[in-house]
């Protein structure tokens, strides 16, 4: 079983080459991210994930999480080392990195945390669900909270000291929340009485900490029906005194864990709040606007599950890697006296190329909208921030979407590269398979980022934020001349993806069914375009660097890389696109009888 190491080298290049790390230090409240900061925490960080977390990620994965009925409590117990490293974790700062100093953060850029979040989550995915879900609760509770729920929460939180989740799913209400249930009873006093069950809570419950602060949706007595009705509360598992101590202990429990097929570390509870009168809550925001607030934690969530399926992407290619370097089998095609270690084999090469590309090109993407994110939060120009966001908005359904479902594809070509072996438990390469196949279904499937992309996105706005994205993909295949099949294949997939966007504006309000039926081949379309358009920027920086003078291999690697996906990846641009266009019919001949 092959060990993390972080590549430092590459998160590197796209940070500073890609991702602007040296604009992204300039703006209003980013001034901390000094070059030699920014090194030393990258330095730590890899450390920390590969000493810690990684050595503890198929022991985790082999024990899980387990959960006594019996006791009081009904606790939770998770795998031997997960509450050290946990404690760890907290105590050398790595949870407070992002967070508002005003409550004890550290107020790192987004860019600099979501790199060092890939290497928590390639480390040790599971653990990594655990922070991941407190920060998204504590960003919510910040922007949205009272100033008493946030003295009362946030400083713990931000921390570590005390965890967080998030509460929206229900036995009958999963991607359709306006299904939910669960009731909220004023009792006049300002606190409400919370009933009802959740279902797939991550880290609903665990033995890391004190006190978890759930953030959980629920309808008051007078709410109108469907969606306009769900209001956010805040209900910790132990009430917090006006004095920050905590109180008695609240009526929400953990009564089951589910039984998945991956992840298995990280507790997914049943939660069942009210069984003895009722969870004492309050209200985050205005009644009936919770799944307003809601989204924002689940767009934060989105990123970062969009950065797991880089992660266990990386992760599997560095475990492909160094199997196929020792495994010796079969002769050379070409003839050779003895057999030959598989990474000589050109199928086997073909598999570590698409791996090793598409990993690039997911990272790329990924610290560019995070760097989108700084700008669109820190910006003085009020310009520049509404620039930024749109581009953001624009490309998180594409984060979540295609880096997940790609992040599952290369995993199963590192089982592939394993052969037999790669199917045997105790390689690990099918734990990081199973592990990534729930990122392309939970915080919205594949479908659900798809509908949003081509609805909320690019319908809504007859395709204007689309289009600037496309001009400066433009600008770049102009650029990229001195590589001309990098830049051939760009024009094309440039070409490929405007015609889509033609499509949709032009049919979206008359045929809206045919046109969702090409929503995921386009997110598809998107994502590798915007991966081709990237690998050519990478490209094109690693060409300055070799004409100055600079022999590290690392550049015409970059180089050689980028045309392999511009060959191998972009290639596909135009057959998704005619799957958008003209693909919709056929989907939807069939009666429904018919299946």
């Amino acid at each position: 079983m092959s060990t993390y190491l972080p590549p430092l080298k590459d998160m590197r290049f796209v940070l500073n080459e890609l991702a602007g790390m040296e604009r992204v230090a300039q703006l209003p409240g980013c001034e901390e991210a000094t070059p030699d900061v920014v090194e030393a925490i990258l330095d730590e960080a890899a450390k920390f994930a590969a000493g810690v977390l990684a050595p503890l990620n198929h022991s985790g994965d082999r024990e899980g999480a387990h959960f006594d009925a019996q006791l009081a409590d009904k606790a939770v117990t998770m795998p031997a080392g997960f509450k050290a490293a946990y404690w760890q974790f907290v105590d050398t700062g790595w949870n407070a990195l992002p967070g508002n100093p005003e409550y004890g953060g550290q107020g790192l850029p987004k860019l600099v945390s979501a790199a060092v979040q890939e290497m928590w989550k390639a480390a040790n995915m599971a653990f990594s669900l655990c922070p991941m879900l407190t920060l998204g609760a504590a960003d919510a509770l910040e922007r949205f909270g009272t100033e008493v729920q946030k003295q009362s929460y946030l400083a713990n939180m931000v921390s570590g000291k005390w965890t967080g989740t998030m509460n929206l799913t229900e036995p009958q209400a999963g991607s359709d929340l306006a299904a939910i249930r669960a009731r909220a009873v004023p009792v006049g006093d300002g606190t409400y009485r919370i009933f009802g069950q959740k279902i797939f809570i991550t880290y609903g419950e665990h033995d890391f900490t004190e006190n978890i602060v759930h953030l959980v949706l629920a309808r008051t007595p007078d709410a109108p029906e469907g969606v306009k009705g769900i209001s956010l509360f805040v209900v910790p598992k132990f009430l917090v005194n006006a004095d920050g101590s905590l109180g008695a202990r609240n009526d929400v429990q953990c009564v089951s864990l589910e039984h998945k097929l991956g992840i298995h570390a990280s507790p997914t509870c049943v939660m069942s709040y009210g069984e003895a009168g009722g969870a004492l809550g309050t209200l985050v925001g205005q009644e009936n606007e919770g799944l307003k607030l809601m989204f924002v934690m689940m767009n934060t969530a989105r990123f970062a599950v969009g950065m797991e399926g880089l992660a266990l992407a990386e992760r599997a290619t560095q475990q492909a890697v160094s199997y196929a370097r020792d495994r010796v089998q079969g002769r050379a095609v070409e003839g050779s006296a003895a057999s030959v270690a598989i990474i000589h084999h050109p199928d086997v090469r073909r598999m570590l190329m698409l791996m090793r590309c598409k990993v690039e090109a997911m990272r790329a993407l990924a610290y560019t909208v995070a760097a989108a994110h700084d700008a669109a939060a820190c910006h003085a120009d009020a310009g520049e921030r509404a620039r930024n966001q749109v581009f953001v908005d624009l490309m998180i359904p594409v984060v979540k979407g295609w880096c997940t479902e790609t992040g599952v594809e290369v995993a199963s070509l590192a089982v592939q590269v394993h052969g037999g072996m790669g199917y045997m438990e105790e390689t690990g390469v099918a734990q990081l398979l199973r592990d990534a196949r729930i990122t392309t279904i939970y915080e919205g499937t594949t479908g659900i980022q798809a509908n949003d992309l081509i609805g909320r996105k690019i319908a809504r706005d007859g395709g204007a934020a689309i289009r600037v994205l496309i001009a400066q993909m433009r600008g770049v295949q102009g650029d990229a001349q001195s590589c001309a099949a990098i830049a051939a294949r760009l024009g094309a997939g440039i070409d490929a993806l405007e015609r889509a966007v033609d499509y949709i504006v032009a049919k979206y309000a008359t045929e809206v069914r045919t046109v969702a039926l090409g929503a995921v081949p386009f997110l598809h379309l998107l994502g590798i375009v915007s991966g081709g358009w990237l690998m050519a920027r990478a490209a094109l920086a690693a060409q300055v660097q070799i004409a100055a003078g600079d022999v590290d291999p690392f550049y015409p690697a970059k180089i050689i890389t980028a045309q392999f996906f511009a060959e191998h990846v972009l290639v596909a641009a135009d057959g998704l696109a005619d799957e958008v266009i003209a693909g919709g019919g056929s989907g939807l001949a069939l009666g429904e009888a018919q299946f």
